[in-house]
């Protein structure tokens, strides 16, 4: 997240494709930050087209747009069949720019088809 500017002009969203060892199943990973909310709204239902499942993952000040992200798919679009799966969090150290190191929250929301 170091281009900010970057990141205010571009309204596309990252998301990103992982295989698990051992498993031909693919995950999908829509990552929240500085975006508008409905953009990371749009990303993962049209991932949830194409896969059973999508993980939304945040850390710091971005955690309470991912739970509003999932939120806003599990309940507006009851009727499409969405709900909310296993919810992950933790910590991971981050250094600052002043070369110290903190702990910086996480979370991930697996949002699925039912």
């Amino acid at each position: 997240m170091s281009n900010d500017a970057n990141e205010a002009n571009n309204t596309t969203v990252t998301t990103q494709t992982k295989k698990r060892s051992g498993s031909n199943e693919s995950r999908d990973v829509v990552f929240i930050g500085k975006k508008p909310l409905m953009a990371y709204v749009t990303s993962t239902l049209i991932q949830l087209a194409n896969i059973p499942s999508v993980t939304i993952k945040a850390r710091g000040m971005s955690i309470g747009r991912a739970v509003d992200v999932s939120q806003i798919i599990s309940r507006k679009t009851e009727n499409a069949g969405y709900s909310i799966g296993n919810i992950k969090i933790g910590s991971e150290p981050l250094e600052s720019q002043d070369g110290r190191t903190r702990n910086v929250s996480t979370i991930e929301i697996e949002v699925k088809r039912n």
